[in-house]
């Protein structure tokens, strides 16, 4: 299920709802905007296929889990989002500029090195489940919303999702080390990286 699916039903991007390390689930207040019966539009909801349980809230909000959060990258497409005009040095971490375009370079090498290791390109999304890999998918769910936003706040996004994508990187990564077989895991986490290359802004070479 992706959130591209569930604005169909709702009229409008779902927000993101807690960290996504256990359970990734979006909240929806589309039924007090649209005054539609909360019920209703959460019975329509149930009807989609690979949508997990549905609950309405008292405030009238929906809360929908999604079992299978990672196929929201097949939705991510490259967006042209302007530099916010960070200064490229230093190259440090506490420069948000460096934090974002290293990100950015890296998710471009992971999709060479991908190509060189004979990483699979099938796409299991079911298997991002690991802590950082849906740290870095709970990021990506925002940038539907971001989108329809009149105040989208992307260079705190930009940052947090970078942040979130050198952790994946360093400690989930995309490419197998060693002698490590390329599995279909790798062939998951390059398709990860090129959603987060797709976001971020910068060069492909730093």
């Amino acid at each position: 299920m992706t959130p591209g699916r569930l604005a169909g039903v709702l009229g409008e991007p779902p927000v993101p709802d807690g960290t996504w390390e256990r359970e990734a689930a979006y909240v929806s207040a589309a039924a007090l905007r649209r005054r539609v019966p909360a019920a209703e539009l959460a019975a329509r909801v149930r009807e989609l296929p690979g949508v997990g349980p549905v609950e309405v809230r008292g405030n009238g909000f929906l809360r929908v889990v999604v079992p299978v959060p990672g196929e929201l990258v097949t939705e991510i497409e490259p967006l042209e989002l302007r530099d916010p005009g960070w200064p490229d040095f230093p190259r440090t971490w506490d420069n948000p500029g460096f934090v974002v375009r290293y990100a950015h370079a890296r998710a471009v090498a992971v999709q060479r090195w991908g190509r060189e290791l004979w990483v699979p390109e099938e796409f299991r999304p079911e298997l991002l489940d690991d802590p950082r890999d849906r740290a870095v998918l709970r990021a990506l769910a925002e940038v539907p919303g971001r989108l329809a936003s009149r105040d989208p706040g992307w260079e705190a996004f930009l940052v947090r999702l970078a942040l979130a994508y050198h952790d994946a990187h360093e400690h989930a990564p995309a490419v197998p080390i060693g002698d490590t077989p390329a599995g279909p895991l790798h062939g998951a986490r390059v398709r990860l990286a090129r959603a987060v290359r797709d976001v971020l802004v910068g060069p492909d070479r730093l």
